[in-house]
């Protein structure tokens, strides 16, 4: 950061620091927005034509998650710029305190702007919030109370969006409650659509299975979504997701599946379960029937689609458990596997399994991007997948087979007692990782020969080696398996952008998250599984200082065509306990990024991302910095202030002549709250 940026930045702070007080909700659901503000509504949204996300439609708007059904995270435009971005002032900002029966902190959402309106999910009961684009007013807001069934939800908190759908004269806005049911409104008026389900709603855990077929409880059955639904023609499209931590209760948890619903009517089209029958194919890479007494395999990330070819493209998470699998022996499709399916049927038309028997977490963490490109001559319909292991899997989009080879590689097998180990994990020969996915000891602290001897007394009582080292047993002697890019490394739910003119992927990532895989037999009351992880196995550092040297976070740009790199830089700023650390007094420790994975937008000539962490500068005191780095060159070419981090990937439209950038920040004890960039009026 240069203090001519600071200095221009500051009144942004001033427009941040509002007060905050916490305000309840009604019962079923409830709907503010006075008869004015229909009018104004009505006014400001004339419904727009139907929209064809996958080619953008119009492309000054932002009508759904990832900018379009491709998830490329790009729009051309270019009136911020590299010259400018300093200069730019907040139009608006939404805070979601009383959103809810408490503030909420981690705001994860991506808003949609379609005809001059902004929507958003936010707040600790998931509310709709509908904006007016330009100035951020409040014109209407949907809210559900569910009660137990939202207590006891496996995802709560306000999602990371919504749905948009039109077919020029109608509109809906279509979301996923905390707990876990499909809601259709008006995109006008915020109220629910009568003709949709059943007043408005369908029970998503009407159809969800456990063991062999049997209906999970629909109050306290284990499934949910953060992620938001994706609407292609004209159908709407839902995954799933289960309860984050390293302990599930039971293996043979509730299954994962994705369906499809008509957009209009809420009528179920079509359903693919992750854990195939007996009799469907993929069954058979489930050893011992231990497709019965298994469960997860969701997807929890955003589905992409490509409406021409009629294929919509699922990335799908591990089986439980996370770490160890001696109850479900055999590769079990269709985990952490790259799923093609019939638009039209649900029906597999191909996948790619991306992880054998997963023991890593590693999941399918983030939308599938599609990108049309030029290989050796040859077009090809691309589908590229990031990850948390730091790969980028590239196929061909018609047929799945791989744009570059992927090699089945011999691993190391392990030591848990009763565990399944795949003997081969399949590697790409390119692009080569954008992150560091393995643990060895040049890849320890080195600001100064003191602290990297400490690193590498300290990993003596730990297993290391590359990419897919196996977990082991916890003991006193060796606590665990060290790793790099596996639970929360590498790329997670925020995924890359692309840009389809240039053909270029830019990827913003964890290069530093390291995990310890040491495992503990649970209490029977905790959990059925013979092993689950040993979360207080985990922080190792040195002297208060991360353990892996810089740099903690990158963005880097990949060629498509070529599967070569352009660029990689440091993303984020010096966190403050690197900075402020007395081991390090009298150093001059470069910019080292920032260890944690938010996800970035591409414009014509900007890469846009902002800290995930807070830091603390001189100018604004404890805060956080929005970045802009050339396109072409990973340059810093802009900054400027933002009262907390970045938590929610950011997103651009142009309105009345002038492009705004939105993003969701918060953290910490700053509640979320979503912020709006623009340009000053001269």
């Amino acid at each position: 950061m240069d203090g001519d940026y600071m200095m221009r930045s500051n009144k942004n702070r001033r427009n941040l620091m509002k007060s905050r007080k916490p305000d309840g909700r009604l019962d079923r659901g409830i709907n503010f927005c006075a008869a004015a503000g229909i009018l104004l509504l009505a006014g400001l949204a004339a419904v727009p034509p139907e929209i064809n996300a996958q080619s953008s439609g119009n492309t000054s708007e932002w009508p759904t998650y990832g900018a379009d059904l491709a998830n490329t995270r790009y729009r051309p435009f270019d009136q911020i710029n590299g010259s400018n971005f300093n200069n730019m002032e907040v139009a608006w900002i939404f805070k979601t305190d009383n959103l809810g029966p408490k503030p909420e902190y981690k705001l994860e959402g991506t808003p949609l702007m379609i005809g001059g309106v902004l929507y958003a999910t936010a707040g600790t009961r998931r509310a709709v919030v509908a904006l007016d684009a330009a100035t951020g007013e409040l014109l209407w807001m949907h809210s559900e109370n569910e009660g137990e069934r939202a207590q006891v939800a496996a995802r709560k908190l306000s999602g990371r969006g919504l749905a948009y759908w039109s077919n020029g004269t109608e509109s809906r806005v279509i979301y996923v409650t905390t707990g876990y049911r499909l809601i259709s409104l008006n995109a006008k008026t915020g109220v629910p659509d009568p003709s949709f389900g059943e007043n408005g709603a369908i029970d998503l855990k009407v159809g969800v299975q456990v063991g062999t077929g049997q209906q999970i409880d629909l109050v306290k059955g284990e499934i949910g979504l953060h992620a938001t639904p994706i609407v292609a023609k004209n159908e709407v499209i839902v995954g799933s997701a289960f309860s984050e931590g390293f302990a599930p209760k039971t293996h043979n948890n509730s299954k994962g599946l994705v369906r499809a619903f008509d957009v209009r009517t809420g009528k179920l089209i079509w359903t693919f379960r992750t854990i195939p029958k007996p009799g469907e194919f993929g069954n058979d890479s489930w050893l011992d029937g231990s497709w019965a007494t298994n469960g997860n395999t969701g997807v929890w990330a955003q589905i992409s689609v490509d409406e021409d070819l009629g294929v919509a493209y699922l990335p799908v998470e591990l089986p439980t458990a996370d770490h160890y699998g001696g109850h479900r022996p055999g590769n079990g499709l269709f985990g952490e596997s790259l799923v093609a399916v019939d638009l039209k049927t649900g029906q597999r038309k191909w996948h790619y399994q991306l992880v054998h028997h997963g023991l890593w977490d590693m999941d399918i963490p983030a939308a599938p991007i599609l990108a049309d490109i030029n290989v050796d001559g040859r077009t090809i319909k691309a589908v590229a997948q990031p990850t948390k292991q730091g790969i980028l899997y590239v196929f061909d989009r018609v047929t799945g087979k791989p744009v570059w080879p992927i090699e089945e590689k011999p691993v190391e097998k392990g030591t848990v007692p009763g565990e399944w180990y795949s003997p081969t994990q399949p590697i790409p020969t390119r692009p080569k990782p954008y992150v560091r996915n393995g643990v060895t000891a040049d890849e320890f602290i080195d600001f100064t020969p003191e602290l990297h001897s400490q690193a590498l007394q300290t990993a003596e009582h730990y297993k290391m080696g590359p990419i897919f080292t196996p977990p082991v047993v916890s003991t006193p002697q060796q606590i665990g398996t060290l790793t790099l890019a596996t639970n929360a490394g590498g790329t997670v739910w925020a995924g890359g952008s692309y840009d389809p003119e240039t053909h270029v992927f830019y990827i913003q990532a964890c290069d530093a998250c390291l995990g310890v895989a040491g495992l503990v037999q649970p209490k029977p009351e905790v959990s059925d599984n013979n092993y689950v992880l040993h979360e207080g196995g985990g922080g190792v550092s040195v002297q208060g200082l991360p353990m892996i040297k810089p740099p903690y976070g990158t963005i880097s740009a990949i060629n498509l065509d070529t599967g070569e790199y352009l660029w990689q830089v440091a993303h984020g700023e010096t966190p403050d306990a690197v900075r402020n650390n007395p081991a390090l007094k009298g150093l001059t420790i470069p910019r080292t990024g920032q260890a944690r994975s938010v996800g970035a937008l591409v414009t014509k000539t900007l890469v846009i991302s902002g800290d995930p962490l807070f830091t603390t500068t001189p100018a604004h005191g404890l805060g956080a910095t929005l970045h802009a780095y050339d396109k072409v060159t990973g340059k810093e070419v802009g900054a400027v202030y933002i009262p907390a981090p970045q938590s929610g990937s950011p997103m651009t439209y142009m309105l009345n002549g002038k492009q705004y950038i939105v993003l969701a920040i918060g953290g910490g004890t700053f509640p979320g709250a979503y912020i709006a960039f623009r340009l000053p009026n001269n």
